[in-house]
């Protein structure tokens, strides 16, 4: 990959998730995960793993391994969510990876990323609700704002060449 210009890393790791390989890792994962008391979410939770909303309560150590051991459904929970009704997917990550598979699976829908690869922050957070709001979806612009900023009365009359930012 590196080679055809490519962006490419090595993840350091020594077997490959989603594979037979993690089943030798299970007993110091779920040692290493024991201690985890899961709780009801407080945003809906869609598994991949078991294609269907999860309560807080099954996510647990035992939940982990199998998410690392089994296969991915990801298209599979795409298409779910689409039966269910949802058209918009917003990608919540450090970088989109995920939006164009997303974009893939739908035949209709709005799909966008928040952050992007050396582009993070709250000005970036910002702009991609901006494009939500642009797009058509409801955002809590009194939620986003609390705290901060102003709102200021523009001119009643058409601008004439000044800015008012």
């Amino acid at each position: 990959c590196t080679a055809e210009d490519v962006r490419a890393r090595t993840i350091p790791v020594d077997y490959a998730s989603h594979s037979a390989q993690v089943e030798l890792i299970r007993d110091r994962l779920l040692a290493a995960l024991a201690d985890l008391a899961p709780t009801a979410p407080r945003v809906p939770f869609f598994s991949t793993v078991t294609g269907d909303w999860l309560s807080g309560s099954t996510v647990d150590a035992e939940y982990w391994y199998t998410n690392l051991r089994q296969t991915v459904r990801f298209g599979d929970a795409v298409r779910s969510l689409v039966d269910q009704g949802h058209r918009a997917f917003i990608e919540v990550s450090p970088h989109p990876v995920l939006t164009m598979s997303i974009e893939e699976t739908l035949t209709d829908g709005l799909v966008l990323g928040t952050l992007r690869r050396d582009d993070g922050g709250l000005d970036r957070y910002l702009r991609s609700l901006g494009q939500a709001h642009a797009r058509g979806l409801a955002v809590d612009w009194a939620a986003v704002f609390a705290g901060r900023g102003q709102r200021v009365d523009l001119p009643t009359y058409p601008f004439q060449r000044q800015r008012y930012w």
